[in-house]
């Protein structure tokens, strides 16, 4: 279990929210050590032969070669939503031990920030964290998206139908960060809600 890895003390910061929404972008301003799922993954399809092995016997009609490609992945999510599902099986797992493993490593920092983007779908979310709804405008949302090099609106539409609705995230979180504002903004209202967050953990 993931509770059982970690300092009770250490702040544990969620950053939640929709797709596009700048998360990653606000979990670093916190100036703390970051979990970034996405990257973690990344990290898997290029250097996880474990990883590599599991897709293939589950997906062979798509993943054939070492490492895996993310255009191949793409190809077997639009062939069926099955698909996405037998890749999240598989990936997901391996997310939640790197996610062990850097709450064990940064365990004597008082706050980590973890950029999950299926944190509370995938029950990740413990009740001692403290979850940060990112919100930003539909139109600066397509403009980041947009400029993703694997943008694909099929799939990104796939994915966030495996997501819970914004509304019940937004719900569930503590502070609501409006990321519509310039960058220079954005890092004082994260520093803000930083000092925030600490000085309600002293006071307890």
């Amino acid at each position: 279990m993931v509770g059982d890895v970690y300092n009770i003390f250490m702040i544990k910061i969620g950053i939640v929210g929709g797709i596009g929404s700048g998360k990653s972008f606000i979990a670093k301003l916190f100036n703390s050590p970051v979990f970034n799922a996405d990257k973690e993954v990344n990290y898997l399809y290029k250097n996880s032969k474990n990883c590599f092995t599991k897709l293939k016997n589950q997906i062979p009609k798509f993943v054939k070669s070492f490492p895996i490609s993310k255009k191949e992945l793409i190809a077997a999510i639009n062939y069926n939503n099955l698909n996405l599902k037998k890749i999240s099986s598989i990936v997901h797992p391996l997310v939640r031990k790197k996610m062990n493993t850097f709450l064990r490593k940064n365990k004597k920092n008082k706050i980590v920030v973890l950029d999950v983007p299926l944190l509370v779908e995938n029950k990740l979310y413990k009740k001692d964290h403290i979850l940060v709804f990112v919100s930003s405008k539909k139109s600066k949302v397509i403009k980041r998206l947009k400029k993703r090099k694997n943008y694909n609106a099929n799939i990104l539409k796939k994915l966030k139908e495996n997501q819970f609705m914004l509304s019940k995230k937004r719900k569930l979180a503590k502070y609501i960060v409006d990321n519509n504002y310039s960058p220079n903004i954005m890092k004082k209202k994260i520093n803000i809600l930083k000092k925030t967050i600490l000085n309600e953990r002293n006071s307890t």
